[in-house]
């Protein structure tokens, strides 16, 4: 029976295999500004709770402005039936990630994976793959990745995360004003 892998050591894989395509595929798509899969998600990410807990330390570092928003945009995904969807942590305005250091594996493997019987996703890449001039791209296997993932939990929408880490915020301020109240008293 194979151990789990840890977090970090599936980023360290995951970043080695987009260090070996870039590598052989300087103008590759994926790069700061394009967010075509930040644009057109499927669902709201599943997260795991190691990879929520390590999103957390990004989240942690944003103004209160952008965590506001981030709440509201995540509200908004809750009810919405039309797909795509937008991710919530995009920052449209730049098209960047703010908390890419800290980003899902699902956003970490995206572009660089394939996973059997579904393709790879991103349809700039696969117009690509079409027309022939990325033949020679040994891509990773998202099959292996969705493995590994398991073996660190179950996973839980982003919302669901998110809403949780909001209520707890606000119980600990409610706390602490009921106990301010109390002392002064």
């Amino acid at each position: 029976m194979e151990s789990p892998i840890s977090l970090s050591r599936l980023h360290a894989d995951i970043d080695l295999r987009v260090q070996a395509i870039r590598a052989g595929q300087p103008r590759w798509p994926c790069a700061r500004g394009c967010a075509a899969c930040c644009r057109h998600l499927a669902d709201v990410p599943q997260l795991t709770e190691a990879e929520w807990r390590l999103l957390l330390q990004g989240l942690a570092t944003l103004p209160a402005e952008r965590l506001g928003q981030i709440g509201r945009d995540l509200a908004a995904l809750d009810n919405r039936q039309q797909r795509p969807i937008v991710c919530p942590l995009l920052d449209r305005s730049t098209n960047a990630c703010p908390v890419y250091a800290q980003r899902p594996v699902a956003c970490r493997s995206y572009g660089f994976y394939v996973q059997r019987d579904r393709g790879l996703f991103c349809s700039d890449i696969e117009a690509q793959v079409t027309a022939g001039s990325l033949a020679d791209v040994v891509w990773g296997n998202h099959d292996a990745i969705d493995h590994h993932l398991a073996s660190l939990g179950d996973a839980r929408p982003l919302s669901e995360w998110f809403a949780r880490w909001q209520d707890g915020k606000a119980a600990a301020r409610q706390q602490s004003a009921s106990l301010s109240n109390d002392l002064a008293e």
